[in-house]
This record gives structure tokens, C-alpha cells and sequence, in this order.
């Protein structure tokens, strides 16, 4: 469920446009007319703002944006306004042409990937339209094995996305799992396949037969294989598929605890879900670290950057 409040009686895309302009004329810019218009609007919305923008004025809405407002603000509002698909394309290259040790910056890869199969598509027609190359061309040419692998046959499949659960098959992929993870063989075909394969009902009866039937979860066991990037990558894209929200959670909270904030993947955090299941997301977050997700935004962030965030999550600013 989304934290979005969109208001009960809507301006029209031109009459957001015109608040907009005016927002961005004379001295200074009205950073809180920009909020209240592109935070409170959803997606199609905030499409058809841009479109009528740049109708109006010839210019682009973005240009405008990135010519008025800067830091961490900015970056937030130009994700929430780029269409999904777009936005999640432009995260992936980043993230991909970083080219930083470990897996942190490549969980945003995970998190498309394990999104709806419609949703992965249109990243993938987005990606191809915007640097002109394949999702998987460009994972093959940043990525070293063995994350290479499991990277391309997730971004490739596409997931049958009924609830459709066959039991039998669910048994003799745990223990085809299971032999894999014993023998530490995480990049073995069985793993890549069946995690980048099958419908998400049926990998959580899978996940289920696992710990029913070895006395321990698959994310343990693979913890127990060692620490090293495959491994975390692994955990990561299991918690997606069962439980997106904890995996969320967990985001949010390691960007805000020790010293700093890691804005980045706050923005990420908060932006990509504000639309989709940030009320489940703040349920966890509560659950798991007895505070909301506004009392850490609140208390890690400061100025227009916190006041934008906190409107995605439904509060009054």
C-alpha cells in the first residue's frame, strides 16, 4: 500500500505547470510550491505535468529543475518524476558504472528484477532507448563473474506472474538448492536457474519446503557458505522475492545509522516504493527498529531534502 497522498480535487497538467514556472521565476525558487505539486501526484500524473510543460513553455521540465534546485533535493525530485521505468533504468546504469567494490550499489539491479515482470520489461525497453544497449550488455561488460552470471539471468527472465504453486516441484528445488549450498557451489546452475526462473508463488513454497524440511531457512545457510559478494547478492534477491519490505527496512536503516546518511539509497529507498508498499515497509521498520521511517528521515535529513521525503511518506510538511 502507498504512503502517496494525492489530493481528493486535482489541477489540471497545465495549471501544475503554470505553479511550477512560477515556482522557478524571480528571486529565489519556492521550493514548497515544487513539492506540493510533484509530491502529491502519482506517476501518470507527474507524466502528463512534464509533457505539458514542456507543450507550454519549450523547455524541459527537468532542465528547469536541475537549473533551480541542487544537493540531495534535486536528485530525489528528478527520480520521483522520471516515469518508473526510466527512473529504475537510470538507477541500474549508475549503479552498474560505479564501479564499487562489494554489492551495495548493485542491490538496485536486484530490487527491478524482483519487481513485477511487466515492470522489468519496460525498464529493459527504457534501459535499451536511453544508452542504447541491452540491461544484460552492459552487466556483461561491468560485472565480473561469478555475479555476472546470476545478474543477466535475472534482469533476462520473465516470470509467470499468477499464483500458480506445484509442491512437488517446490521439494526437489529446495534440495537441489540445498545440495548446492552445502557443497558451496552458490553459482552452480540449479541456484541461478531456479531463483531466476520461477514465478515468486512458487519460490516461497520452495523457500518454505527448505526450512521445513532442513530445520533452517535457505538465507542461513548461504550465510554459512562465507562472505563474499555472491553470497550477499544471493541473501539479497531472497529477501526481495519473500519479503520486499524487510528488505526495505533493512535499506532505509543502514542508511541512516553510524555516522552520515547515505542519501543515495535513502532516496532510492523512498522514492521507488512511496508508489508501491511503503505502508508495509514503515510496518516492518517499526517492528524491527521501534521507530517510523519519518522519525528517521526527520532525524537525518534537513531542509527541502526532508521535507520532500517526508511528503512521500504521507506527512504534512
Amino acid at each position: 500500500m502507498a504512503t502517496l497522498i494525492v489530493p481528493e480535487i486535482v489541477p489540471s497538467p497545465i495549471q501544475d505547470s503554470e505553479t511550477l514556472k512560477q515556482a522557478f521565476q524571480g528571486w529565489g525558487t519556492d521550493e514548497k510550491a515544487v513539492i506540493r505539486v510533484l509530491g502529491q501526484r502519482n506517476a501518470g500524473q507527474r507524466k502528463k505535468i512534464t509533457q505539458a510543460y514542456q507543450q507550454l513553455y519549450n523547455e524541459s521540465l527537468f532542465d528547469s529543475l536541475q537549473s533551480e534546485l541542487s544537493g540531495d533535493f534535486l536528485n530525489a525530485i528528478l527520480l520521483w518524476t522520471y516515469d518508473p521505468p526510466e527512473r529504475d533504468a537510470r538507477l541500474i546504469n549508475d549503479a552498474l558504472k560505479a564501479r564499487k567494490k562489494g554489492v551495495k550499489h548493485l542491490q538496485v539491479i536486484v530490487e527491478v528484477a524482483c519487481a513485477s515482470p511487466h515492470h522489468l520489461m519496460a525498464v529493459r525497453q527504457a534501459y535499451c532507448s536511453l544508452f542504447e544497449c541491452s540491461v544484460e550488455e552492459d552487466i556483461a561488460s561491468n560485472i565480473q563473474l561469478p555475479l555476472r552470471k546470476f545478474l543477466v539471468a535475472l534482469v533476462s527472465s520473465y516470470r509467470y506472474d499468477k499464483e500458480v504453486v506445484d509442491m512437488n516441484v517446490a521439494k526437489l528445488e529446495a534440495a537441489h538448492l540445498h545440495e548446492s549450498i552445502k557443497k558451496k557451489e552458490l553459482d552452480h546452475n540449479h541456484v541461478v536457474w531456479i531463483l531466476g526462473t520461477r514465478n515468486f508463488f512458487q519460490l516461497r513454497a520452495t523457500f518454505a519446503c527448505y526450512k521445513q524440511e532442513y530445520s533452517s531457512t535457505i538465507d542461513q545457510d548461504i550465510l554459512k557458505c562465507g562472505n563474499d559478494d555472491l553470497q550477499a547478492l544471493l541473501r539479497i534477491t531472497i529477501l526481495c522475492i519473500e519479503s520486499p519490505e524487510k528488505h526495505f527496512a533493512e535499506v532505509i536503516n543502514s542508511s541512516v545509522v553510524g555516522l552520515g546518511t547515505d542519501e543515495d539509497s535513502l532516496t532510492r529507498a523512498i522514492v521507488t516504493r512511496a508508489e508501491v508498499d511503503m505502508v508495509k515497509i514503515n510496518e516492518e521498520y517499526s517492528r524491527a527498529y521501534k521507530e517510523s521511517v519519518a522519525d528517521a528521515v526527520i532525524g537525518d535529513t534537513s531542509g527541502d531534502y526532508k521535507n520532500f521525503l517526508l511528503t512521500l511518506l504521507g506527512k504534512k510538511i
